[in-house]
């Protein structure tokens, strides 16, 4: 089985040229006027407020993005059990994440897009459940066997909502990539890996020449690369992925803004900026857009940067 024949019109779009990813989530449904104090965060949204979360799919579609990454990126069995969701309702609502991004795309076709538009079932880290940081640390204390088994059974649900490729992303460990790869494993959709970084390694310290060959062999998967990070660590990262597992590389960083966990607010400011665009795309970056506080007119740039408009 080759990612060809899983995925042929975002496989070929791959070796073809450039696709643009959509920017964050979380940013555009707060920019919308949308709480998202709560440890299910944008996942809240799918129970709650289902049609903010297309809006926020279609201003990325119109903003020049081919691709929209669904809001299960803190959706899981654990996390909605907490709040009292069982797991037929959870499971609803992950295939609904998928549903409401096809919503976006079919709004977008009617509105005059005219490109192909993917959606992509984003699968967040364990870390990301506890909702209390360890998504950028890594290193749970599970094993391997673990983790898959925690991951499997969204990612089913998710696989089966039919989606165009499963993120597997701002994962911090080499460990939970192999994991997050077992539990895709014949399921028949692709997927993309795309780990958080500092600098050269993972954020639980493995070098990332150690953690991209992980994916190298897999024919699940259909590129690599970073998320979740900053612009300056992504040129770097982006020439080790391509190096190490002839892959078109994935490339979604932040804006370049810090949190601050005191104050609860953004501070700095961005250094995404159209220069670094380019430079991704000419070490071997097919996938570009944006993830934290990377919004709809940024990736109207990314867009312009590559050309498309």
């Amino acid at each position: 089985m080759t990612s060809d024949h899983l995925s042929p019109g975002l496989a070929d779009a791959l070796a073809g040229g450039t696709v643009v990813l959509d920017g964050g989530m979380s940013n555009q449904l707060e920019a919308a006027g949308h709480d998202l104090s709560d440890e299910l965060w944008s996942a809240r949204l799918l129970a709650e407020e289902a049609e903010a979360v297309t809006e926020a799919h279609l201003a990325y579609f119109r903003a020049g993005a081919d691709v929209a990454i669904t809001a299960s990126y803190q959706a899981t069995f654990e996390g909605f059990a907490q709040r009292g969701t069982g797991r037929e309702e959870a499971a609803r609502l992950l295939a609904l994440s998928v549903e409401l991004a096809r919503t976006a795309a079919r709004r977008a076709a009617g509105a005059g897009v005219r490109r192909p538009l993917w959606v992509a079932a984003s699968v967040g880290p364990y870390g990301a459940m506890r909702a209390d940081g360890s998504e950028y640390r890594g290193r749970y204390g599970l094993s391997v066997a673990e983790l898959e088994r925690f991951h499997r059974p969204r990612v089913e649900v998710l696989a089966g909502a039919a989606p165009d490729v499963l993120a597997l992303e701002t994962v911090p460990d080499a460990d939970e990539a192999a994991a997050l790869l077992r539990a895709v494993r014949g399921l028949g959709v692709p997927a993309w890996l795309s780990y958080t970084v500092d600098g050269p390694r993972t954020r639980a310290g493995q070098p990332l020449e150690e953690a991209f060959a992980v994916a190298a062999d897999s024919d699940e998967v259909i590129a690599v690369g970073v998320n979740c990070c900053a612009p300056e660590d992504v040129e770097a990262a982006v020439r080790i992925a391509a190096r190490v597992t002839g892959k078109p590389v994935v490339v979604y960083p932040n804006s370049g803004e810090t949190w601050d966990p005191r104050v609860r607010a953004w501070a700095g400011r961005t250094t995404f900026t159209a220069e670094r665009v380019t430079a991704w795309r000419a070490a071997g970056a097919r996938l570009i857009g944006g993830c934290c506080r990377v919004g709809p007119d940024t990736i109207t740039s990314i867009g312009r940067a590559l050309g498309r408009t």
